[in-house]
């Protein structure tokens, strides 16, 4: 929301700077996102004018070469000026050389088709006041010339836009904001501008009005004008419009906008003559009723959703924007003023549905005071009056309402003291209540508040006082202390120590962590080339591509790696740890579960390229198992990769593997299929791996130390021959078992194959066994002894042979 400095200071004017008010709202809990300057600057060059002589331009049919008395003792300026209702002893608004405009232009001396122009004779728009641009602002001639132009017109004013929160509907009004800064500041506050109301109670004759749905509106009220005059608003009004953000259209529109911002209630204008037989019924609409809306849409409407209908069908979607049927135009001269309350959630529901938000469903769906309506509607009463000189139809229409009872709370001193830990005075208590107008009368224990309506849904039990009394009283004397121990150690648990642990192993291997989206798109699944799981559905996404709570870690990191691609990265190492969600599964009996994962991609380059390796290897499986062994080997946990029974069918075939940690799938690692990298656009190989890390929570290894110094090793090469099916890993599995625990290590260091040599189909790999004992040193028979073993165990279980040379 956006609140003008000049038109707050109406009502509550503090004597702090902008940016000192704005630090003070901020630190009593109205959040201030910015500080914005709206209109002109240098303001000294801004003054009025009397137009002296406007002969035409001799080389310009549409130009003027005006004579301008700009006051103060100084010789009248030369002004060329395009306006066609420029003329010789008006009173106008004059920018000066060195005038910055609007737009952050400074005015300088120019030459308008071969005559100089010092300065500019000003129209609305090139104040910012207004937007009409077709002639220039002519003042009251009583004006002297060189008075400051500031003096006349509210041409500057600094602006805050504040972030509400949906709990304080009461200040998205100009008003209820300057209640929180007399609250937070002591400046003197104003009577609310509805505290003296025109019109009169009693049945209105020229409208008649049915709420047909109490439940979803709980207060209807409205009256009647005739004479009315439909025109410009006047400029002060246009002005403070337009430093709110809004655009001016005509008086009667400009009033129900002007309302709206200060008292925080949005209003509707009907012309009365185009409602026919003269009552509204308000009611919900029927499925399939559709209606003209006033931004030229045919919205289809539901029978969850309220309207506001006539004789001749629907003329406004209540709450959210009236109907273009019944709007007030040109030749309006009745006009039924409506402001009412509904009820919130069903606002909200109604602009999602319709994909229609406005000013008033923003209001609106934070849930209004019905008390509000009326007092929006005696505001307006007065603004249509003065500003359209029309005639007011004595009765009111009040149908519902006015709310509930006030309730009463009672603040006790010993909880405020309790729950804050420090001591308020009752009386500081009560000056801060009142303030913000809450009743207040004393108690034996405390005080009894009366909660004011437009507070009523916020405010509803004594903690919610204490938070009133903190934010404005408190907070801001608070002692820093330590939190209450109770006993805790403060030590992480042993699941905490494990994912830290593993950020820190993939970050030491210079991957980059990213923290994706907790959601996945419908389509998420077609794009991996799996079919669709069982997925949690959210109820209420913020976008159809975030519709669903994700079961991988892989899209995401995926999204981040093609956009560092596409901003030029050449190699892209990322990894991220998260959950994912898994829903129930009621034929297997399992519950709801987060599992934690770990997932990394790698594309591009494995390494910088160097002049000895100009065009490094790009990722591929083995660099994603080097990052997932650097990973798994940090944590001290039993892993392997084993050959899928099931392959992914987002992995490349031959290229992926199934990683198991302690003996129990614990998820994959691979190349990605080329047909999901060219739905991310990558023309490279994609490799990577995902593990559930809380598998690994309960089969880390204690670490142990060992002697591996005191007697040497001894190394033997062994080259076997076996079926290219047969995975390596299963290879060195066999040669550990087999050679028991003299074997210190095994691994294969060569592959070989050559299909006349070692036949088709076959492969020899060069395995180097370490052997070493940690009380002696190895004799040549003891190693030679399983070395035959080794060679008959991979001929028995693996039918391979060992190739002699």
């Amino acid at each position: 929301m956006r609140v003008p400095i000049e038109w707050l200071h109406q009502y509550c004017a503090p004597e702090l700077t902008t940016p000192a008010l704005a630090e003070r709202l901020a630190m009593t809990g109205t959040e201030v996102e910015r500080i914005e300057h709206h209109g002109v600057g240098a303001l000294e060059h801004f003054v009025v004018g009397k137009v002296l002589e406007a002969d035409p331009h001799p080389d310009a049919d549409r130009l003027r070469v005006c004579l301008v008395d700009t006051g103060n003792g100084d010789e009248p300026s030369q002004i060329v000026c395009g306006a066609p209702n420029v003329a010789a002893g008006q009173t106008v608004a004059v920018a000066k050389p060195g005038s910055v405009m609007p737009d952050g232009t400074r005015l300088k001396v120019a030459k308008l088709r071969g005559k100089r122009s010092h300065g500019m004779i000003l129209a609305e728009d090139e104040l910012a006041i207004g937007t009409d641009h077709d002639g220039i602002i002519v003042l009251d001639a009583s004006l002297t010339a060189g008075t400051p132009l500031v003096d006349v017109l509210p041409i500057s004013t600094d602006v805050l836009t504040l972030e509400i929160t949906p709990n304080r509907p009461d200040c998205f009004g100009v008003y209820g904001i300057a209640r929180e800064a007399h609250a937070a500041t002591g400046a003197p506050l104003a009577p609310p501008p509805w505290f003296d109301d025109r019109g009169s109670a009693g049945e209105l004759t020229a409208a008649a009005v049915t709420v047909q749905c109490p439940d979803l509106c709980p207060r209807f009220t409205a009256r009647a004008f005739e004479d009315v005059t439909i025109g410009e608003s006047p400029t002060w009004l246009k002005a403070r419009l337009m430093a709110a953000g809004q655009r001016p259209i005509s008086n009667v529109v400009d009033i129900t906008n002007y309302v709206m911002l200060l008292s925080g209630n949005p209003l509707h204008a009907f012309d009365l003559d185009r409602v026919a037989g003269g009552e509204l019924t308000v009611r919900r609409a029927r499925d399939g009723e559709q209606l003209q809306t006033l931004d030229g849409q045919t919205r289809t409407l539901d029978s969850e959703m309220v309207l506001i209908a006539d004789a001749d069908g629907p003329s406004s979607i209540a709450g959210v924007m009236g109907g273009a049927r019944s709007e007030v135009h040109d030749g309006t001269t009745r006009v039924l003023m409506e402001a009412a309350n509904w009820f919130g959630a069903n606002i909200h529901r109604t602009s999602l549905k319709l994909g229609l938000r406005s000013e008033a469903s923003t209001r609106y769906e934070k849930q209004l005071a019905p008390e509000q309506a009326l007092e929006a509607l005696v505001l307006a009463t007065t603004l249509m009056v003065e500003v359209c000189g029309a005639r007011l139809v004595p009765g009111t229409i009040d149908v519902g309402g006015p709310g509930p009872a006030p309730k009463t709370i009672r603040l006790r001193d010993a909880k405020v003291t309790g729950l804050l830990g420090v001591q308020v005075p009752r009386s500081r208590s009560a000056e801060i209540l009142t303030a913000l107008a809450f009743g207040v009368g004393d108690a034996v224990d405390g005080l009894d508040v009366t909660v004011p309506a437009f507070r009523r849904t916020d405010v509803s039990r004594e903690a919610d006082l204490i938070e009133e009394v903190s934010r404005l009283g408190a907070l801001e004397s608070l002692p820093a202390t330590l939190p209450s121990r109770r006993g805790a150690s403060g030590r992480l648990t042993a699941r905490q120590r494990l994912r830290r642990a593993a950020s820190d192993a993939l970050a030491a291997q210079g991957l980059h962590e990213i923290v994706g989206w907790s959601f996945e798109s419908p389509d998420h699944a077609a794009r991996l080339r799996i079919a669709q799981r069982p997925v949690v559905e959210l109820q209420n996404p913020m976008s159809a591509e975030q519709a669903r709570l994700r079961t991988t870690l892989l899209g995401s990191l995926l999204d981040v790696a093609q956009l560092n691609r596409s901003r030029g990265a050449h190699a892209v190492r990322l990894f991220e740890a998260g959950a994912v969600y898994l829903p129930p599964d009621a034929a297997a009996g399992h519950p709801p579960a987060e599992p934690y994962h770990v997932g990394a991609v790698l594309t591009g380059p494995v390494r910088p390229a160097t002049w000895r390796d100009a065009e490094p290897r790009a990722a591929d499986f083995f660099a994603a198992k080097g990052a997932l062994a650097g990973l798994l080997d940090s944590l001290r946990v039993p892993w392997n990769v084993a050959e899928p029974g099931d392959p992914e069918t987002f992995l490349h075939p031959g290229r992926s593997g199934q990683v198991v940690i302690g003996g129990a799938p614990a998820g994959w690692i691979g190349e990605l299929h080329p047909e999901v990298t060219a739905r991310w656009d990558f023309t490279e190989p994609v490799a990577g791996f995902e593990v559930d890390l809380d598998l690994a929570d309960g089969v880390v290894a204690a670490p142990l130390y060992a002697d591996v110094t005191s007697f040497p090793e001894i190394r033997e090469d062994l080259a076997v021959i076996v079926s290219d099916a047969v995975p390596a890993d299963e290879v060195i599995t066999v040669a550990r078992r087999a050679a028991g625990p003299l074997l210190a290590r095994a691994e294969v260091f060569d592959v070989y194959r050559d299909p006349e040599r070692i036949g088709a189909g076959n492969v020899s790999l060069a395995l180097r066994l370490h052997f070493r004992a940690p009380d002696r040193t190895l004799t040549d028979e003891e190693v030679a002894g399983r070395r035959r073993r080794i060679a008959a165990a991979l001929t028995k279980e693996l039918s391979g042979r060992v190739r002699d040379a």
